[in-house]
């Protein structure tokens, strides 16, 4: 078990130290090339976000709340299944996966839960405060994630003859992300491939021998 906490642990400590150091030194909406002057397609952009990854919202206050309680439940679902997988004895990979998304799904729930409890709120003129006398910015569970990624790495314009967004301009990639949200794109996309990798063979798949029979037993 110590390999997935190690991982939990390293992620969440990551995540919510860039996440305090954004939130009590960024104007919100505030931006600064993360490479240096002249590297214009990164840069640590302070938004917050009250919805899904990558800045998706829907749904109002009522849509946060039940998002809020989604992610616990899902936490609650991602948990078991590490649990399991280190106690099967799974793959390094698939237990390293499931750590990844446990700890980037911890990692906005935090924000989630507690933010609007310990900070005053951001604004393009005012920088929060941490335990502010006034008390913070939204009660529990209705705080706002903080993201701070963004990579603009390709500018340009769809053709004329394109249908519906023809001659509108497109910028790639767009969404401001987090620590916690590459660890749970990362954690998915590595729990796919490794499902694909050992997927069983179909019929159709299956290699032929020499005596012409697919190779299974009748």
């Amino acid at each position: 078990m110590k390999r997935p906490l190690l991982i939990i642990l390293a992620v969440l400590l990551a995540d919510q130290l860039l996440k305090f150091w954004v939130k009590l030194n960024f104007f919100l909406g505030e931006s600064i090339p993360l490479f240096g002057e002249g590297h214009d397609w990164a840069y640590l952009q302070f938004v917050e976000n009250k919805g899904m990854a990558f800045g998706l919202e829907f749904g109002g206050e009522a849509g946060k709340m039940a998002l809020t309680l989604f992610r616990m439940a899902a936490l609650v679902g991602i948990g078991y299944l590490l649990w399991k997988a280190v106690r099967e004895h799974h793959r390094g990979l698939m237990i390293t996966s499931l750590a990844l998304v446990f700890a980037g799904a911890l990692g906005n729930i935090i924000d989630s839960a507690v933010y609007g409890l310990i900070f005053d709120a951001s604004t393009p003129f005012q920088k929060a405060v941490l335990f502010p006398a006034e008390g913070g910015y939204a009660p529990f569970l209705h705080g706002a994630v903080v993201d701070m990624f963004y990579f603009p790495l390709i500018h340009g314009r769809f053709p004329e003859w394109l249908p519906v967004w023809g001659g509108t301009e497109f910028e790639f990639f767009r969404p401001v992300f987090n620590i916690a949200d590459a660890a749970i794109s990362v954690g998915i996309v590595m729990v796919i491939l490794l499902q694909r990798k050992h997927a069983p063979e179909s019929p159709a798949t299956a290699p032929v021998q020499p005596d012409g029979g697919s190779g299974r037993p009748e």
